[in-house]
């Protein structure tokens, strides 16, 4: 868990430090940086959507994973999380849900915090999330410069789904090769441009409800294994 606490320490202390700066900005150079972000969040996207070997494995992944998603309202829940935070901790901050659910997704949907985490529980190679808590905290320090300390709370999230990971890699050691955390991976590219899409104001993706994907091509290759063994 080193690798996750330095994680949760470095986008907790970025978002501090971005929330001290907020107001020197003008609301012009604000708008120029989030669409600046918005455009490398989807280009870090689709780099990883792109390494993918299985095209049917994403697609069947982001279909199913929507349905279950939609099915379990976890946007809806996320930013009832996020405006439950709002009133409690941030009522003169009217961004805080936004930059809570925003900065959630992107530190914790990418290849790094999966492949990261997987290192983290199955080896002890904590160097994969130490290289993520610097991009990690200089991002916090950026999007917390224009959303707002919603952004420093969103480390609590980082902590608990980096932290389910690498707990639980070490009993998933025999179905977590390679060719799966490539899919995975791939599959939270997708996301990672999706949130991209949002942040410019495109089009308004529920990016949550796509969450359950990401874990879906560790299920068939599960079931896979389970098919032949039969």
């Amino acid at each position: 868990m080193i690798g996750t606490i330095v994680n949760f320490l470095t986008i907790l202390l970025g978002g501090i430090i971005g929330v001290n700066i907020k107001e020197g900005l003008k609301e012009e150079y604000k708008q120029i940086i989030m669409d600046s972000l918005a455009l490398i969040v989807i280009v870090i996207g689709l780099t990883s959507a792109l390494k993918s070997e299985s095209i049917l494995t994403m697609i069947f992944s982001l279909i199913i994973g929507v349905i279950i998603g939609e099915s379990l309202k976890i946007d809806k829940k996320l930013n009832k999380l996020g405006e439950f935070l709002e009133r409690k901790l941030g009522r003169n901050d009217s961004n805080f849900s936004k930059g809570f659910v925003t900065t959630s997704l992107i530190f914790c949907v990418g290849a790094m915090a999966i492949v990261g985490s997987l290192e983290s529980g199955l080896t002890g190679n904590h160097n994969t999330l130490y290289a993520k808590s610097v991009i990690d905290g200089m991002t916090s320090i950026v999007f917390a410069s224009t959303l707002g300390i919603g952004v420093a709370f969103s480390s609590f999230a980082v902590f608990l789904y980096q932290g389910s990971i690498t707990i639980l890699a070490s009993f998933l050691t025999d179905f977590l090769i390679d060719p799966v955390v490539l899919e995975m991976s791939a599959v939270g590219g997708i996301l990672i441009s999706a949130i991209g899409i949002n942040i410019l104001g495109l089009k308004e993706i529920k990016v949550s409800n796509m969450l359950p994907a990401i874990f879906l091509p560790l299920v068939f290759y599960a079931v896979k294994l389970i098919y032949l063994s039969i």
